[in-house]
Order: structure tokens, then C-alpha cells, then sequence
């Protein structure tokens, strides 16, 4: 069981592979994931840091599975794509 999940997308294996990595590469100082899967055909990789899940499919992936519909009663908050702070390196 977990907390929360945070469910996103990415159009290409190298969109998931980057959302991946960026996501671990913030979190490395404070946490590292407890499993990760499907890293190596990238169509929906899991990050589980235990009390929250991290899924980041292809866009067709999450179609298919619709994953939001096995959990349509959990509370439910969207954030758009310009309300997240960009970092600039």
C-alpha cells in the first residue's frame, strides 16, 4: 500500500527515460527508490519510494491501462504543466 500516486506521461522512450531519471536525480539526497520497474522498455516505468508511487507511462500505455479508473473514488488533484517550477541549470 502507499499514500499517494503521481501518475504522468511522456510522448517517446526518451520523454519517460528523461522524466525517469530527473525525478531520481532530485530525490537522490533525500530518498532513493525502494523498487523501480519497467526502466528497460520505458512504456510505463514505476518509481516506489513506499509511501508515494511514481508512474510515468508513454501516453498509449496509459490509455490502454486507464489506471485512474481502477482508483476514480481516491481524491484526485491535477497539476498543469505551468503551475510546476521549472529549473534552470
Amino acid at each position: 500500500m502507499t499514500d499517494y500516486f503521481i501518475i504522468c506521461s511522456g510522448e517517446v522512450d526518451a520523454q519517460v527515460k528523461a522524466i525517469s531519471d530527473g525525478i531520481e536525480k532530485e530525490l537522490r539526497e533525500e530518498i532513493k527508490p525502494w523498487h523501480r520497474e519497467g526502466y528497460e522498455n520505458l512504456e510505463w516505468v514505476l518509481l516506489d519510494y513506499v509511501d508515494f508511487v511514481v508512474h510515468i507511462f508513454q501516453r498509449d500505455t496509459r490509455d490502454y491501462y486507464n489506471i485512474e479508473k481502477l482508483w476514480k473514488d481516491a481524491d484526485k488533484e491535477e497539476v498543469k504543466e505551468e503551475e510546476l517550477e521549472v529549473e534552470n541549470s
